[in-house]
């Protein structure tokens, strides 16, 4: 299935066609693969009683990983790959603007906490800190107070945490298709309000 055929009553379907082939891949140099990681993060959220859009956004956070031309992160690699933009712009045309811009801006969030939370960057994982460093390190003042120009930039940095805490060796959680019905209502509602 291309892009071009993709619409609010197959795109979850889609995704979790995405999960179930390639989410055993290694994430980051971490001790969990990408899907482990991604449902660490919605079960993280549930535990947070967030809102459906935010267990979906925490589910969703990486998806880039999956649609960037850039291809998949290496620890070799000396550039950033862009992954929060290109996981926002997949999912856009499906699903309501604070899933985007918490997928968006999800590496945003981690140096707008690590330059305003002076405990947040002792919980990064080594990989953490290497990407970090190559996607511009901890905010300046300037960026900072962009950042917080966003309407959402507050669910971003929920979403960061649970992304930050997803990195649990053997830890045991829902499936992708258990948040199949969950996905499914928020591009339904969203589709919804788009035709109204």
């Amino acid at each position: 299935m291309s892009g071009q055929d993709l619409n609010a009553d197959n795109i979850v379907e889609f995704i979790a066609d995405i999960f179930e082939r390639r989410g055993a891949e290694s994430y980051l140099g971490e001790p969990v693969t990408m899907s482990e990681h991604m449902l660490q993060g919605a079960w993280f959220a549930e535990q947070d009683s967030a809102p459906d859009e935010l267990v979906a956004a925490a589910l969703l956070h990486d998806i880039g990983h999956y649609t960037s031309e850039f291809g998949t992160y290496s620890p070799d690699d000396v550039e950033d790959k862009h992954h929060d933009e290109a996981g926002g712009e997949v999912l856009a045309p499906f699903f309501p603007p604070v899933i985007v811009e918490c997928v968006r801006l999800h590496v945003a969030a981690k140096r707008y906490l690590c330059a305003t939370d002076p405990t947040y960057f002792g919980k990064l994982s080594p990989a953490s800190i290497h990407t970090l460093s190559l996607q511009g390190g901890p905010m300046s003042a300037e960026e900072v107070a962009e950042f917080r120009k966003n309407p959402f930039h507050e669910e971003a940095v929920r979403v960061r945490i649970w992304d930050e805490s997803g990195k649990i060796a053997n830890m045991k959680t829902r499936t992708f298709r258990d948040y199949v019905p969950l996905l499914q209502q928020v591009v339904t509602r969203f589709a919804a309000d788009k035709a109204a």
